[in-house]
């Protein structure tokens, strides 16, 4: 199911807002919140960031128990693990499950697997907190713009709770169900990306070959049937050979692997997928690993002129 919401929409009820993880994605974001007036007690390793958010306005919670008195509390991970640790804890640590009020809600915006996002409804569920699944669509460049595309599902409630926000971070919001619909969501379409990097490092290996510059390739192909917004964001990238990473190698590595293992759960057939993690885990492996996922372009190149 589709809801696209008005960007126009606000809160009736004051709510404190708590945000866990200001990295490259949670970074744009929360000052997207700060920019709108809306204070935020950010919780995240790197002093650094803390500090610079703080000149914006925002409050420091050093550890998740400062995030005990947030009615949201909004979290970007790296990972499972992160993921697991925030929410169950781990011996004497305590968790979200732990440290959260009975009624508020904890949104969720990372890539992560619909078995951990399963596990962590369960412990926060048994707490009486809310959960909404909302993963991220775009780059670091659509979180500094509020332009990103939301995945959603979980506890409607939750979801009608947090929309004045979603709307100051976001141009797209989709509401897909009450489970791990949006975990899903995001594994397919990132499937799509990955593979559209791998299938162009290949495709430009090919034109390159017969005397085309990757210049032309990519004019034609941005006037041509098989253009996408990914592919003109990428056309500078790919031009210049400058791989600096908005999302690198090891990242998609990850992504992949998700996909796969989601994949195998279910039973679901993932021939090109798994060929296309193992290319990217060739890359990493020659030395790309931190370099933006669409460096399989100049590993492609060097597979073919070493």
């Amino acid at each position: 199911m589709r809801i696209e919401l008005d960007a126009g929409a606000t809160s009736q009820v004051a709510l404190t807002v708590g945000w866990i993880g200001a990295g490259k994605m949670g970074g744009p974001m929360i000052r997207n919140l700060l920019a709108q007036g809306i204070a935020v007690a950010v919780t995240d390793p790197d002093h650094d960031a803390l500090a610079d958010l703080f000149t914006l306005g925002a409050t420091t919670a050093h550890d998740i128990t400062g995030q005990a008195s947030s009615d949201i509390v909004f979290a970007t991970l790296p990972n499972d693990d992160v993921l697991r640790l925030v929410v169950m804890g781990s011996g004497t640590t305590p968790g979200l499950a732990d440290i959260l009020r009975p009624g508020t809600t904890f949104v969720e915006m990372s890539t992560v697997s619909p078995n951990c996002s399963a596990d962590v409804a369960t412990a926060l569920k048994n707490k009486d907190i809310l959960y909404l699944r909302a993963p991220l669509s775009g780059s670091t460049a659509l979180a500094e713009t509020a332009a990103l595309t939301i995945l959603a599902s979980g506890d409607k409630a939750a979801w009608d709770i947090v929309q004045p926000c979603l709307a100051y971070l976001s141009a797209r919001r989709f509401y897909l169900g009450q489970g791990e619909e949006a975990r899903y969501m995001k594994l397919v379409l990132n499937t799509l990306v990955g593979a559209t990097a791998a299938i162009m490092a290949e495709a430009l290996a090919l034109g390159q070959s017969g005397g085309l510059s990757r210049s032309a390739i990519m004019e034609v192909i941005g006037e041509s049937a098989v253009a996408s917004p990914l592919l003109k964001y990428k056309t500078e990238t790919i031009v210049a050979n400058d791989f600096t990473p908005a999302f690198s190698v090891d990242q998609m590595v990850k992504d992949f692997t998700l996909i796969t293992d989601a994949a195998r759960d279910h039973g679901v057939p993932q021939d090109v997928t798994a060929l296309i993690l193992q290319q990217y885990r060739d890359a990493a492996a020659s030395g790309l690993n931190e370099a933006d996922f669409f460096a399989l372009v100049k590993w492609r190149e060097g597979a073919v002129h070493p």
